[in-house]
């Protein structure tokens, strides 16, 4: 089997599909993206392609490899992000020329159902309650919530206040059998990170997300250490090489790759591989599109210390396949039952992807202070 086509896709609502065809007629599905630099990340899968034409596509490990090491410069989440895609589309070939799903190719099925969190955003305590409560209502068990962004360079007591009971009253209103992770989004300092995270406290939340920006690990291990709560990051590391010095330094409880950015399926395998021995668990970033949540369940299926799988959960139900894929994912009870088909587990509709293209050009939202415009952390 040789490939022969590598095709990218900038799907609606943001999301940037891979399709890779083979001389047999067996097509694969990747997902790959950075958010708000699709089309960088376009070219750089296309930069791939003359070296991919031709290749035997089940050498995933030599091709994965090629890629990588090729070139003087490695890693970056933009390079990687585009491997991500083609990994993921190679994985999904074979399964599908071997009739097997990923996960029995890694090892086999070691859980039936992964359990899932549901985002909970909005402009108001109110807003994110009603939410919150309508997840609950199908059967949730998780859902995750924001930290508000920090837009003013003053009021630091008012925040803090503000940020431990808004989430003492989402707890109040969902109660104790919800689980509830927040996510800082490293939108605030170490200093304000600790204080508030002294006053989530005694409402046990699941996990705090990126309480600072990764890219410091010594300022992460720091409020590590000042911290009761699990603490987690990961979503903008890539390759077991990102991840190593964060393990060593036991500066988190959960690590958050995502398959889209981190390298792709078997990369995240080895990374979630190498946090098992430092009894980290696994719960994957996962906020894009039904390629991307595919490539999770296969995954999660085969992966020991997998906690749990982001969820955005939008309206028309795009994230879990609806009108998307000829099959969508179902939720139930808060999980998804791993599907037992060959590849990724999905068929994609080629009609509906023609009708759903744009240009890639969607950005990141750009904050600003309320007092001196000075830039804040999205």
């Amino acid at each position: 089997m040789k490939i022969t086509n590598v095709e990218v896709f900038h799907v609606k609502p943001r999301w940037m599909f891979v399709k890779i065809s083979t001389d047999e007629g067996i097509t694969g599905w990747g997902e790959a993206m950075v958010e708000g630099r699709a089309r960088t990340v376009e070219t750089a899968i296309m930069e791939h392609v003359p070296f991919l034409i031709g290749q035997d596509p089940s050498r995933i490990e030599f091709l994965w490899q090629s890629m990588y090491r090729n070139t003087f410069y490695r890693g970056g989440i933009v390079l990687v992000s585009a491997i991500s895609g083609i990994e993921q589309a190679l994985w999904d070939i074979k399964g599908k020329s071997l009739g097997a799903p990923i996960y029995e190719l890694m090892g086999g099925v070691y859980r039936n159902k992964i359990r899932i969190y549901g985002h909970c955003w909005g402009a108001t305590t109110e807003k994110i309650i009603t939410r919150a409560l309508e997840r609950q209502q199908k059967g949730f068990t998780a859902i995750k919530i924001l930290l508000e962004p920090f837009t003013a360079n003053r009021g630091v007591k008012r925040y803090i206040d503000g940020q431990i009971a808004r989430f003492a009253q989402i707890r109040e209103a969902v109660g104790d059998e919800m689980d509830i992770a927040i996510d800082f989004h490293g939108r605030i300092n170490p200093d304000m990170a600790i204080q508030i995270i002294d006053g989530l406290t005694p409402y046990r939340p699941l996990f705090v997300e990126e309480a600072c920006l990764p890219e410091n690990i010594e300022a992460m291990g720091l409020i590590a250490q000042k911290s009761l709560l699990p603490l987690a990051t990961g979503e903008r590391l890539v390759t077991r090489f990102g991840i190593k010095n964060l393990l060593e330094s036991h500066a988190v409880s959960v690590i958050q790759p995502d398959l889209c950015h981190a390298g792709g399926i078997a990369e995240v395998r080895r990374m979630a591989a190498m946090a098992e021995t430092y009894y980290v668990k696994v719960a994957p970033h996962n906020p894009l599109g039904p390629i991307s949540l595919a490539a999770n369940i296969q995954l999660a299926a085969c992966t020991p210390n997998f906690l749990i799988c982001e969820h955005f959960g939008m309206k028309e139900e795009w994230d879990i396949g609806s009108g998307y894929l000829k099959t969508p994912f179902v939720i139930e009870n808060g999980y998804i039952t791993i599907p037992t088909t060959p590849g990724l587990g999905i068929e994609v509709d080629e009609e509906v992807i023609a009708e759903r293209t744009y240009p890639g050009d969607w950005d990141s939202p750009r904050l600003f202070t309320d007092d001196d415009m000075t830039i804040v952390d999205w």
